[in-house]
């Protein structure tokens, strides 16, 4: 199976990785690729960089107990995600506990090259702190980064890489890391070690990338080295040297823009645990267009020498406007894709989370042995916490700016199917087993009796639950 490489730089860079995650659990098709997600972020603590990891752990840990042959009926997890890093993690040496002057050696130079480094960096940027990462200066996370080449996870990256992978790369173009890791690791990709036997394969590998663009501010704060009003001049830097080093010589052959001038202020956190920014709809745009480079075709990806012959370029817009989107803000293609999948997990999530401790006395239940399997790690660790992130994630972007709320979340047992927002769903006057929950339930004993007794235990509930809420989705909805 092909492997499609995820870099996700900096906190943005994790917070769309967990939003492509969300997406594949649902069963989004990603063009059968396995993903392999790597995180390069100097900040260990990062609250978004260690939610986003144990997000994807409990994802493997998931998709580890199920099959997905032709005979299985189940789409949720259906992606393959793996890990060639520890911790889905790029480490980057010598950044712990470390002042940018002591990483360059600043006290070990003579008096000339002392005198440069203070022409270059100013005594704030001496002095700061790497192991929260670069707080908005990519000039100190351009010297710290170049040692991607030199690492042993990269060479990790480089040696498992295959003629028929490919690489995409998330970064934000307003801050530190994202600015300056991007193109970096581009150079390094591009031009890797000629003693590498996979050099080639790498010089010419199809890569996609997103830049982000302003799409959150940060609160006011004197004692913080990051400041709002400095992302505009930022970003139209970044540009400005994008336009020469990246799309000015067609280093990526597929490059993304996305930004909103609609934006909320985030609490101005530097790092660590403490910078955990709610998830946001431009996330999970970011992770569609990670899918979209998935989904094209090899021949509109070629690369001669390390450039791209016919590079792509991108932009996203919604189909019409709302500080609040729904399924019938998005253009035709994004509803198709995430209508669907979206709803129908969505209604997986509600009925373990409402009724599932009251289902022992069903009948598919009892055919499933629910009781014992509610109680095995698949569904007490690893399905229940995952789904506690899902439900915090569409938690956040709901109340966020712009937000995205395609689902009504309240929902109960007089209501059930009212959760699509903006559709009215398809309600009988006589429906078999009753309404909202009662159908449900009917439902569920009704697909128990074509659903296969092969597999596991955890197969069988997951086919079961698919085809189910694939069943009630069609019916209520018609997608």
């Amino acid at each position: 199976m092909a492997k499609l490489y995820v870099f996700g730089i900096g906190g943005t860079g994790s917070r769309v990785i967990k939003s492509l995650v969300m997406l594949l659990a649902t069963g989004v098709e990603i063009n059968q690729y396995e993903v392999v997600p790597i995180i390069i972020d100097p900040d260990e603590a990062n609250g978004d960089v260690t939610r986003t990891i144990d997000i994807l752990k409990n994802y493997q840990n998931i998709h580890s107990k199920l099959s997905f042959t032709d005979a299985d009926k189940n789409q949720f997890y259906k992606t393959k995600i793996s890990n060639i890093t520890q911790n889905f993690r790029l480490t980057l040496s010598d950044v712990k506990n470390d002042r940018f002057k002591d990483y360059i050696e600043y006290s070990g130079l003579d008096d000339n090259n002392k005198a440069l480094i203070n022409l270059l960096f100013s005594e704030e940027n001496l002095n700061s702190d790497m192991e929260v990462g670069f707080k908005g200066n990519p000039n100190i996370g351009s010297v710290v980064l170049n040692q991607f080449r030199q690492s042993e996870d990269f060479l990790k990256f480089a040696s498992s890489f295959n003629q028929d992978d490919r690489i995409f790369i998330i970064s934000s173009i307003f801050g530190g890391t994202g600015a300056a890791g991007f193109p970096l690791l581009v150079k390094n990709i591009r031009g890797a070690d000629h003693n590498l036997p996979t050099w080639k394969y790498l010089q010419d590998a199809p890569i996609g990338a997103i830049t982000m663009l302003p799409y959150f501010g940060v609160a006011p704060d004197a004692d913080s080295k990051i400041d709002k009003s400095t992302f505009i001049s930022k970003t139209k830097a970044a540009l400005s040297y994008y336009e020469e080093n990246i799309s000015g010589n067609n280093s990526v052959n597929a490059l993304y823009y996305l930004g909103d001038d609609l934006t909320k202020d985030y609490p101005n956190v530097e790092g660590s645990v403490n910078q955990k920014n709610d998830a946001h709809f431009l996330e999970v745009v970011a992770a569609l267009s990670i899918i979209d480079f998935a989904k094209t075709e090899s021949s509109n990806l070629n690369n001669y020498e390390g450039k791209a012959e016919n590079p792509i370029y991108k932009e996203y817009g919604i189909k019409s406007n709302s500080q609040s989107v729904i399924y019938e803000n998005l253009g035709d293609l994004t509803q198709i894709l995430l209508k669907k999948p979206l709803t129908q997990y969505t209604q997986f999530l509600l009925y373990l989370n409402n009724k599932i401790q009251d289902s022992s006395d069903q009948n598919w239940a009892k055919n499933l042995n629910i009781t014992t399997l509610l109680t095995q790690p698949f569904y007490s660790n690893y399905l229940k916490k995952f789904n506690q992130y899902y439900l915090e994630w569409l938690n956040e972007m709901n109340y966020n700016q712009r937000g995205f709320s395609p689902l009504n979340l309240d929902v109960n047992d007089t209501n059930l199917f009212d959760m699509v927002k903006g559709v009215t769903p398809n309600i009988g006057w006589l429906e078999s087993g009753g309404k909202n929950y009662n159908r449900y339930n009917y439902m569920l004993s009704k697909q128990d009796k074509t659903t296969s007794n092969n597999g596991s235990s955890e197969q069988q509930f997951m086919d079961l639950f698919y085809t189910t809420t694939e069943a009630l989705v069609t019916e209520k909805y018609k997608f």
